[in-house]
This record gives C-alpha cells, structure tokens and sequence, in this order.
C-alpha cells in the first residue's frame, strides 16, 4: 500500500549536503547575485502575497542579528526575480532573525525592513519547492535557538559548515541538529470505528488521534502500543500496526511517524494528565459532528489529519 502523501514530506530542492564543509562556503554565497535567501523568525517566513519571499543577498545584507544556513540547491522558486532563465541549479540560504518573543525578560527585537508578512508553516500553502525549504529552514533554527552550549562543558558553541555543526571551541567537540521521533496512529476497533481523543490543554470539542514520543530503546511498534495502552488502556492487536509515512514537525523538533493498528480492547481508562476526553466515532458521526461545529478536526498541514481522512475515505470539509 502507497504511503501517505504528507504535506511536509515534500521537497524539490538537492540539500546538497557534500557542500556544507566547504571553506567559506556561506560568505561565497552571499557574494553571489543569482543566491537565493530566505528569512525565518521564530516558526515564521517571509512572504509576499500569500508566497515565500525569496531575497538576492544584498536585499537581506542590512539585517541585524542573524544566523545563516545553507539549505541546498535547486531550481529558481517563485518571486525570485534575478535567476538565471537557463533552468540551472541556484543555491539556497536562510536567513535566521531574533525571535522578539523567546522567552520572558528578553530584550526588544526591531521589528525588520522588508516589507513583508510573517506567515507560520502551518499556514503555509505553497510549492513543493517553497515547503521543503521552509521546512528545513525552521527545524535548523529550532534547533539553533535551543542547542547554543556545549552540553559536555558549557561553552558557548560556534556555527559552522553552513549552520549544520555546532563547534564547542573549549573542547573541540560537534554538536549536530537533532529531531525527536514520534508516533501518531489512528486506531480503529473491531466495527471500524475511529478513536479520538482530546488534550486537556485543548479547547472543547478538538480531537484528534493518539501520539507520544518514542522512548529510549524502543521500536517504533512498541511505542505505538505503549503510548495507546498508556493514554486509554486498551490493547492493539501487533500484527495489525501498520507503518503509513513521516513528516518533519519542527514545533520544535518532532518527526511524525505515521501508523494506524486495530485495538483488541474497546474499554477506555483514559490517563487523565494526558487525556481529558476519549470516544470512539463511525464515519457517520464524524462526518455530522464537523458538520455541526461540534467537533474540530486537527489542521490540514498536520499528518494527524492524513490519517483521519484515509480513515475515513476522503477529504473532511470543516
């Protein structure tokens, strides 16, 4: 069976990762007109008309605090006035400004000179090209904005290889970007229907499918198990826990692994720091529930959403 199609499992653009130890390699780039940048603040992007703004690198030069990462290379993408109209390969940077809202206390960020809005990826609807970029870009800087010490000494590490290596030059060791993986799973019962469940921290009436994060020496199946049994205490039957796809989620640093399982238990004993609500749904029910307003399904960007509608057999109109 085809994997899922997942919106932020798409790219269109070579990470050219061979190129990332070259020497002088983002300060090249930065020379070069036919560049391509990017500017990232927080889980925002610069656009422009509902599209991602795309910078030559002098249009970017006068910003203030910034990190700059290599993000590969590709085609010219859209709103890239500039590029050569022979369709060969340009590289892509972004441009990582202090985020005006991390943390309380922090020091007042200006507000940058672009012209732009500031549209989060959730929101993003775009190409291939413009996503698999983006994408890319805000995990990289999450990971940047947490990682700034050497967990073995404490000194402050420095950026190298196009923002893929974070150097502790106390200790001489590298640091490299992490991503947590996770398990989202639909999980059906013996008559077909769908368990949904809601957070406490949620508003009333949001549902959605179960997820955990993967434990220390843990298979991803047995994650899927474990994290059902914990959050509603019912059992999957193993042979059943089928693997569906995978998606970066970089809030701030999650990989989505995409399962469904049928459940040998119907009973729900929900874990209730985690799980406010838990029920079992039929299409029927889904299907006038969000109709009515009565039920709100997770976001269309979102994997969780995916493995609603290929339960239920096609797209959901909220």
């Amino acid at each position: 069976m085809r994997s899922l199609d997942l919106p932020f499992a798409r790219a269109a653009h070579d990470r050219a990762a061979h190129r990332r130890s070259e020497p002088g390699l983002l300060d090249d780039l930065l020379k070069e007109p036919a560049t391509r940048v990017l500017v990232v603040r927080g889980t925002r992007v610069a656009t422009r008309d509902q599209r991602v703004a795309f910078f030559a690198p002098d249009d970017v030069a006068h910003l203030g605090a910034r990190t700059v990462l290599f993000l590969g290379e590709g085609p010219g993408g859209p709103g890239a006035p500039g590029v050569p109209g022979d369709g060969g390969a340009v590289a892509y940077l972004a441009v990582v400004l202090a985020d005006a809202g991390r943390g309380p206390g922090a020091d007042p960020v200006p507000e940058p000179d672009l012209d732009v809005e500031w549209t989060g990826l959730r929101s993003l609807d775009a190409s291939d090209l413009e996503v698999g970029l983006v994408v890319e870009a805000v995990a990289l800087a999450q990971w940047h904005a947490v990682y700034t010490h050497c967990p073995l000494c404490g000194t402050r590490t420095e950026v190298r290889q196009g923002g893929w290596v974070r150097h502790c030059p106390a200790d001489e060791s590298n640091h490299f970007p992490r991503t947590d993986p996770a398990v989202i799973m639909a999980v059906t019962d013996a008559d077909d229907r769908l368990l949904l469940a809601r957070g406490p921290q949620w508003d009333l009436g949001r549902r959605s499918v179960l997820a955990g994060f993967v434990e220390p020496g843990e298979g991803l199946e047995q994650a899927v198990a474990r994290e059902t049994g914990e959050e509603v205490g019912i059992t999957l039957d193993p042979s059943s826990i089928e693997y569906r796809g995978s998606q970066s989620w970089p809030f701030p640093a999650s990989l989505m692994l995409g399962f469904r399982a049928r459940a040998t238990s119907t009973d729900l004993v929900r874990q209730e720091d985690e799980i406010a609500e838990a029920a079992w749904f039929t299409r029927d029910e889904v299907a006038t529930a969000v109709a009515d307003g009565h039920l709100g399904l997770p976001g269309r960007a979102s994997i969780a959403r995916s493995l609603i509608e290929e339960w239920f057999g096609g797209p959901i109109e909220d």
